[in-house]
């Protein structure tokens, strides 16, 4: 089985940077979904740095709320400036990070910022990682049920009594899985569309390679042919322990897709099983990686 990237007729522009400063690319998606996992495989390039949702994001949003009409400091600021503060705060979270060419920051609200990524970095590209809503579902009640002793970060006191609030609540407009899958279906309808590129967690665990060399071919990169997909590993343990969930960002070292049965009641599996708006391409402008079907099936 092979894949394809299924793409708008519209294009991006290139539009290429200063070459002392590094070019920004963006994952974002659904928690549960495989963003780590890219991040963990894309940093076995050299030329690129990968890791687990930074603090740029926050820094962003705080930096916009005090710079918006309202505030004192907005009122001090000349025509321009909100521009040149935003970027120059990317190029400075990172300037004692890294010092490579290529910067794939993750956080699951870049997909909710797309005009201010294109007006900051016309040539940027954001990859959403989805999956099945009801997996993902899944997969984060797994993660609390490995942690019996103690309640997580994840969900108030009152949400923490039982799977159906558990499941509830992380649907809500502003909660972890809620404002994710908003914020993906906002930019698959918007316009800038065309620089967003789905990736389904499963096909990427299923085909590795072929996925990520769509995703090269995304971002306009030359295939890196030292990706060794039997060992990828990532960790992030201290950040785990303090969202009281161990192993949420653990990486295991082969890459595979492990089906399973799932733990969810019936009822709510099926609630969140038809999500994924992202199959229907119509009236988007979004690259999205599906299977290819052959002449012969």
């Amino acid at each position: 089985m092979s894949y394809v990237i299924v793409q708008s007729k519209k294009q991006v522009k290139n539009v290429y940077m200063t070459k002392s400063k590094p070019n920004f690319y963006f994952i974002s998606g659904l928690p549960r979904s495989g963003s780590t996992l890219l991040a963990a495989i894309l940093r076995q390039n050299p030329k690129f740095h990968a890791s687990m949702s930074s603090g740029l994001g926050a820094l962003i949003g705080g930096s916009m709320q005090i710079m918006s009409p309202g505030s004192e400091v907005a009122l001090t600021l000349q025509e321009g400036q909100r521009e040149t503060i935003l970027r120059s705060l990317f190029f400075s979270y990172y300037q004692d990070i890294c010092d490579k060419p290529i910067i794939f920051d993750t956080n699951r609200n870049w997909t909710s910022r797309m005009p201010l990524l294109q007006g900051l970095f016309p040539k940027s590209k954001v990859i959403a990682c989805v999956r099945n809503v009801s997996w993902v579902m899944d997969s984060l009640e797994r993660q609390v049920r490995k942690n019996p002793y103690h309640y997580t970060r994840l969900f108030d006191a009152a949400s923490q009594s039982n799977v159906y609030s558990r499941m509830e609540s992380l649907m809500q407009p502003n909660s972890l899985v809620g404002q994710a899958w908003s914020g993906i279906k906002e930019a698959f309808y918007g316009e800038q569309a065309d620089s967003l590129l789905i990736v389904d967690y499963e096909l990427l665990a299923r085909a590795p390679e072929k996925v990520l060399k769509l995703i090269y071919q995304f971002i306009e990169e030359p295939w890196y042919q030292g990706h060794n997909f039997e060992q990828v590993e990532y960790q992030a343990d201290s950040f785990d322990e303090a969202l009281g969930i161990e192993g949420l960002h653990t990486v295991r070292p082969k890459v595979e897709f492990q089906p399973r049965k799932t733990i969810l009641p019936p009822d709510i599996f099926n609630k969140f099983n038809k999500m994924d708006f992202w199959k229907d391409t119509d009236g988007s402008k979004a690259n999205v990686i599906i299977p290819q079907q052959s002449d012969s099936e």
